[in-house]
């Protein structure tokens, strides 16, 4: 009854959150949905599937996972929520599967493993911290690999639970539990490779009383745990690089980001610690970064500090095995996203697993207190701490359900965020108050004078509102020169760009833009960017196009193509010029695209080789029309072949 109280408490209290709009990656992730007129095929189902390029396995069970919502683009965020909060009620009970098995194996009696695993659950599933990864509809992909995470870890609990009785019945269950989870939690998210690493820790923290005779044999583990976890630590080691200019798209280093990092895990300890209605939220581009071991001054207190909790929780293995499994498990679990890897430095999803295990101590002292001291003391304390935390996740799904209020809570909270400061001004320019838009970008971007991000929101701003003038340009020049990269600013530019090939905007905007294209192309933190070495030249010839210089613009496309390597990008390429009225470029660009379809592996491709084989044909037919009609001649340019194999 306890169970399903919870399950029922939790679904209440996440309802208010269930209406809130798409955040972040929601968009970039799941627009593939309604490409090529959504996901009604084969073709489309592959393509969607396997075109993922979240992570490097692109993550294809979670993806296939949003096809129970929808199946095209746009959606609405409320179909997908739901679905979010029955995974996370999965999970919860994956948890509590996991837990009671564990207790099982600690010796623990079955009513006090049955009460220790409903509360650690309870605890792990209200608890505010979790609404940001079930609410945040594309970190399914996190709660996916959890769930397969913790399912993994109560198979093979089960299994050893077997194993002195039934070894055979135990092996089978220990190899497809540990096999099967980790598949599937990897292809769902990359960090469900650290299954096996934290079943070794699950055995390295076990009591006194712990049965050591009955651990599965040393080959099988060396097969199934050992290794796998050896080749977790290999890959990350292979990975450590402390050369300053490792990470172009980042404004920190490897050894700052590693610095930084104790910081960044103390507080999420802190805030599962001490929960509180609302954290940080996602604009965490402001967190202030360790540059020195005494820069800021708690980086050394908080490495020496997360250094000695390990080494505590090392040593207290066997006589205090809730808390050293709950330190380790945690620390453990932060492995792939807070070490080495160049993510960014900051999100509360990533506690999602590695929370697993943080409240068993908790449990285990309500329990103590209960056969100790007096039963009804630890139910009430049970029921104060249960009922705090389901009030904090209701307040908190509230707030979440209110998309704009939530990103205006975030922003106004962080105001060291260029990403939180750019997002208040965009909002006053929805409103129409385009000088309090414009005076709170200047006043931003002078507190923050290393954002390109607000430099180039500035100028696109000016350029809409076209009121922009030379020199305009020329300050963004001088201060993209000296401002850190920033993948949304480069958004910006390819904004202004569109602005400027749909709108009857003047030549001179045209010119200068390209002047600024020019200038970026020759900054060293740009040219080090694939993302900028591509799309440079493709918004240069779009721009050229524009201004009906086809020549030129055809040889810039011609360069963007070859650096995107892509079939669909060639494709729209070719698609820009002819609908500018030049279908003779257009047919020599159409050439290059077919060698490049050539040469692109099937796995890369959107659609299969027959649909694209289809399209070649009919567009290579209608530019020969437009020929025709227009009575041009396939023009000469370099290093580009005019006719189609």
């Amino acid at each position: 009854m306890a169970l399903l109280a919870l399950l029922i408490l939790c679904s209440i209290v996440y309802s208010p959150g269930l209406q809130g709009g798409f955040l972040f990656d929601d968009t970039p992730n799941l627009s593939p949905l309604g490409a090529y007129g959504g996901v009604n095929n084969r073709d489309s189902l592959q393509s969607f599937v396997l075109g993922g390029n979240a992570g490097p396995t692109g993550r294809p069970v979670a993806l296939a996972s949003f096809l129970l919502n929808d199946n095209t683009w746009p959606s609405q965020a409320n179909y997908f929520k739901p679905t979010n909060l029955a995974f996370h009620l999965l999970t919860g009970l994956a948890l509590c599967w996991a837990t009671l098995l564990l207790m099982r194996l600690w010796g623990k009696s079955e009513r006090t493993a049955q009460w220790l695993a409903v509360l650690n659950m309870g605890l792990w599933l209200l608890h505010p911290y979790m609404v940001s990864t079930t609410l945040y509809v594309v970190q399914r992909m996190a709660q996916l690999a959890t769930l397969f995470m913790f399912a993994g870890l109560a198979g093979y609990l089960h299994g050893r639970l077997l194993l002195p009785t039934r070894p055979r019945a135990a092996y089978a269950w220990m190899s497809c539990s540990v096999a099967l989870g980790t598949l599937l939690a990897v292809l769902s998210k990359e960090n469900g490779a650290l299954l096996p690493l934290l079943i070794c820790i699950v055995e390295f923290c076990q009591p006194v009383s712990y049965p050591y005779e009955n651990k599965p044999d040393w080959r099988w583990r060396a097969v199934f745990l050992w290794l796998p976890a050896l080749a977790i630590l290999f890959y990350l080691a292979q990975r450590i690089n402390f050369s300053p200019d490792l990470w172009p798209t980042r404004p920190f280093n490897q050894v700052e980001r590693l610095m930084t990092q104790p910081r960044i895990l103390w507080e999420y300890l802190y805030h599962l610690w001490v929960p509180r209605i609302e954290g940080r939220g996602l604009f965490q581009d402001g967190f202030l970064i360790s540059r020195g071991w005494l820069s800021p001054p708690g980086t050394l207190v908080a490495t020496i500090g997360l250094a000695t909790l390990a080494a505590l929780a090392i040593a207290l293995r066997r006589t205090w095995p809730a808390f050293s499994l709950a330190i380790l498990f945690f620390l453990s679990a932060h492995l792939i996203e807070s070490s080495v890897i160049g993510l960014e430095l900051y999100f509360e999803h990533r506690n999602y697993a590695a929370a697993a295990f943080l409240f068993l101590p908790i449990a285990c002292a309500l329990a103590w207190t209960a056969q100790h001291i007096r039963p009804t003391a630890a139910i009430a304390a049970c029921c104060a701490l249960l009922m705090l935390l389901s009030f904090f996740t209701w307040q908190r799904a509230t707030l979440w359900g209110d998309t704009n209020k939530l990103q205006t809570y975030w922003a106004l909270a962080t105001p060291d965020s260029p990403r939180a400061q750019n997002y208040l001004a965009v909002q006053l320019f929805k409103q129409g108050r385009t000088a309090e838009g414009m005076h709170h970008l200047e006043q931003a971007a002078e507190r923050l004078p290393h954002s390109s991000l607000l430099t180039m929101q500035w100028l696109l701003q000016r350029v809409s509102l076209g009121i922009a003038i030379e020199a305009d340009f020329e300050l963004a020049k001088q201060r993209l020169a000296d401002q850190q990269f920033d993948a949304q600013a480069v958004l910006g530019l390819r904004m202004i760009t569109e602005e400027l090939i749909t709108s009857k905007q003047s030549t001179a905007y045209r010119k200068w833009t390209l002047g600024l294209l020019e200038s970026m192309d020759e900054y060293p933190h740009y040219r080090r960017v694939a993302l900028f070495r591509r799309l440079s030249p493709y918004l240069r010839g779009l721009l050229l196009l524009a201004e009906h210089e086809a020549t030129q613009a055809t040889e810039l496309l011609s360069i963007a193509m070859r650096r995107y390597a892509d079939t669909d990008a060639a494709m729209s390429m070719v698609a820009h010029v002819a609908n500018s009225g030049y279908p003779a470029e257009a047919m020599v660009l159409l050439a290059q695209a077919h060698e490049i379809y050539l040469a692109q592996p099937d796995r890369k491709l959107k659609r299969s080789r027959q649909i694209y084989d289809m399209e070649f044909e009919r567009v290579e037919n209608i530019l020969k029309e437009d020929l025709k009609a227009s009575k041009q001649h396939t023009p000469s340019v370099p290093g580009i072949s005019r006719t189609i194999d």
